[in-house]
């Protein structure tokens, strides 16, 4: 008799966690619908990115430490994506960065930026746009590349301030 509960408890455990499973699939899928084509197929890039971290921890090729960076930084980039998405009601997104606080040096070279100076909405280098922080585990500091276009325009504007001066 006591067997027959306990495989009971176990099918029925089993069954809420494949349950739950799909439905935080479903959800996770319905809440991408609200998005565009670009966006979606963004948000499915972080997904297969996430996939191959996934895999190579798996398979030890890389350190927890690595994992867990890397994991936090792609959630870092999709609720950046997302809330993109949802400010602009546009089907684009740029091209975005997320660097840890000693990662700067990535994007700026030798003389990143001071981390307490960043404004929102602020240009650096004619090259980023700051967008903000998140925190997923740790802080991670997101930019948008400025596209060709923006960057030739801001250079043009600070050539027209200089020559005015």
């Amino acid at each position: 008799m006591a067997t027959i509960r306990g495989r009971l408890f176990a099918f029925g455990l089993a069954a809420f966690c494949a349950f739950t499973s799909v439905q935080a699939k479903h959800t996770r899928q319905r809440s991408d619908d609200e998005f565009g084509p670009v966006v979606r197929a963004y948000l499915g890039y972080l997904k297969n990115e996430q996939e191959v971290v996934d895999d190579r921890v798996s398979r030890r090729e890389v350190s927890a430490a690595y994992y867990r960076r890397n994991s936090n930084r792609i959630r870092a980039l999709r609720q950046m994506a997302i809330r993109l998405a949802r400010e602009s009601h546009n089907d684009y997104l740029p091209e975005l960065e997320a660097v840890s606080g000693n990662e700067m040096n990535l994007l700026f070279g030798s003389n990143p930026p001071h981390i307490a100076t960043l404004k929102a909405g602020e240009v650096l280098r004619n090259t980023f746009r700051f967008l903000g922080v998140v925190r997923a585990g740790e802080n991670f500091y997101l930019f948008a590349r400025l596209d060709p276009y923006e960057q030739a325009e801001l250079t043009e504007k600070a050539s027209a301030l200089r020559r005015s001066q």
